[in-house]
């Protein structure tokens, strides 16, 4: 079976076909509009003519001696055909009170009964116009009663037929539409010429090709977790992705920066000079209002010329938090491959005392790995229904014990499925650093103790640590989450900060107690919305 691709119509065509529709249209509408006023006014010029002309005979007293019976008949007939032929009318009928003619364009018709029953209105002294089809055909006529003194003794019809009011109408529009064809003729010349100019000024691109790299733009610009800007030839700020916009907003710059001047949207930094020079610039460290960023520069040059310039920046604390999530992942696998091992051992030992058919030992062997299961594992599942949290959680516990840690599990509400995934990363970078920080607290204590609280309570999950380590004293919170601040040497302190921003943007709290020498509890809480079972 043949499948027929649907020929696109390019935009050349497209524009000549959309302007060549609104000037036909519009000048169709127009001549429809000329020719409908013209149309109306012949007719009430010709119902006037026809009105007035019926008028003057009904108040001629030849007319009315005539029907009176003190004159000739033959005198209406003489009369009318004279002024029928000076009015260029098609007829005038006089008809007596019995509705017979008197006088009439075809005399053999003159003594008959009057066509058209329509005069009756006139008899009753009713002066008006009406359309109707009579011997001559279709013709509008006036009727106007001819009266003798008070006495209606006969009605006068004046008539045009409907086809010379059409041939007089189509006279008149003839010169009207000659200028719409002109003007149609000239429209289609412009809108040819002009698509061409427009398929120039978007170098030959379609609008489908020009909406395709806008979204592919906007797609990348979006797609790339380091915020991007780029500025023009007049230093306007004319790109800036979300990343951008979410770091300037994190730096106390809260308008849109799209539109606006380097110079005065940026504070005076090294971000800014960068901007406006033409060097290269690759991964430079520099801050922005106290944040610290990690920034590329590359300059934009056309005809030897600099016509802007488009930078790329990102949090340094988000890199040094890749590289502790990069190593803490590293750990989780070597603690799952240890644990593959050590199972696959175990399963070992199951497959030889079933060869051996020493059920009792197996019956003793498998009770003690429940039990030890129990012990690790049973105890997060019953408290955490989230696989993702409950595996993550099973393997810090994994390594407490390996360490000599002892750790008491409790709670009350179990924890459902997450139901936002994508918040996933933030609550496991929380539960993370608050289980290194308590795994360290505790390393140099010879009685090491960790008590790990869960419940899910009103939509929050509640999480909490306490430990028996030496404590912590800070002058107040703020110290205690400043990015960098650590006992433990150089290039640490950021478990606290990376807890508080995740905590931050997912709208949770974190409270801390701790007395030097005693120990420390943290707990958070977090929004957390389960999925229904």
């Amino acid at each position: 079976m043949s499948v027929f691709k649907r020929k696109k119509i390019s935009l050349q065509t497209r524009l000549t076909l959309l302007v060549c529709t609104v000037v036909l249209v519009s000048l169709s509408v127009t001549g429809y509009l000329i020719g409908s006023t013209a149309t109306e006014n012949a007719r009430n010029y010709q119902a006037e003519k026809v009105m007035d002309i019926a008028s003057t005979i009904s108040h001629s007293q030849l007319v009315i001696d005539s029907l009176s019976g003190v004159g000739s008949g033959q005198a209406i007939q003489s009369y009318t055909k004279s002024i029928q032929d000076d009015t260029n009318v098609e007829y005038i009928v006089v008809m007596n009170s019995e509705h017979i003619r008197q006088s009439h364009p075809i005399a053999e018709r003159i003594g008959q009964y009057f066509v058209g029953n329509d005069e009756d209105r006139a008899f009753l002294g009713e002066r008006y116009t009406s359309v109707a089809k009579g011997t001559l055909g279709e013709s509008m006529r006036a009727f106007v009663p001819i009266r003798n003194g008070e006495q209606i003794i006969g009605v006068v019809s004046v008539g045009i037929l409907l086809d010379n009011i059409q041939s007089t109408v189509l006279h008149s529009v003839r010169a009207s539409y000659i200028g719409i064809g002109a003007g149609l003729l000239i429209g289609i010349i412009g809108a040819f010429f002009l698509a061409r100019r427009v398929k120039q000024t978007l170098f030959g691109l379609e609008p489908r090709e020009i909406a395709n790299l806008l979204r592919e733009r906007e797609a990348m610009l979006e797609s790339v977790r380091e915020g991007v800007i780029g500025i023009n030839d007049k230093e306007e700020i004319i790109v800036a992705n979300q990343a951008a916009i979410h770091l300037f907003r994190r730096a106390g710059l809260l308008e849109n920066p799209v539109g606006q001047q380097v110079q005065s949207y940026l504070p005076p930094s090294l971000l800014q000079d960068l901007l406006l020079n033409e060097r290269l610039v690759y991964d430079q460290e520099q801050k922005l209002n106290g944040i610290d960023i990690i920034v590329n520069k590359v300059p934009v040059i056309s005809n030897k010329h600099l016509v802007g310039a488009l930078a790329t920046f990102r949090d340094k604390s988000e890199l040094t938090s890749l590289i502790e999530q990069l190593s803490g992942a590293k750990a989780y696998a070597e603690t799952l491959r240890a644990q593959t091992h050590e199972f696959m051992n175990k399963l070992h030992v199951i497959t030889a005392m079933i060869h051996t058919k020493s059920y009792e030992e197996l019956k003793e062997y498998t009770t003690y790995l429940s039990d030890s299961y129990q012990n690790e594992g049973g105890s997060v599942f019953r408290l955490v229904k989230d696989p993702v949290i409950a595996g993550y959680l099973i393997s810090k516990l994994h390594e407490f014990q390996k360490s000599g840690i002892q750790v008491e599990l409790s709670g009350e509400t179990p924890l459902p499925i997450l139901k936002e995934i994508e918040r996933m990363d933030k609550i496991i970078t929380i539960l993370g650093n608050l289980c290194d920080n308590a795994y360290e607290a505790v390393s140099l204590k010879e009685n090491k103790r960790i008590h790990m609280t869960i419940t899910y309570i009103d939509k929050q999950f509640h999480f909490s640590l306490l430990d028996n380590g030496s404590g912590l004293i800070v002058e107040n919170d703020e110290a205690l989450f400043k990015k960098g601040l650590s006992t433990k040497g150089e290039h640490r302190g950021y478990g606290l900060y990376l807890t508080k921003n995740a905590l931050d943007e997912l709208g949770g709290t974190l409270d801390v107690i701790s007395i030097k020498g005693d120990g420390a509890q943290f707990h958070v809480k977090i929004p957390y919305e389960g999925e229904e079972s």
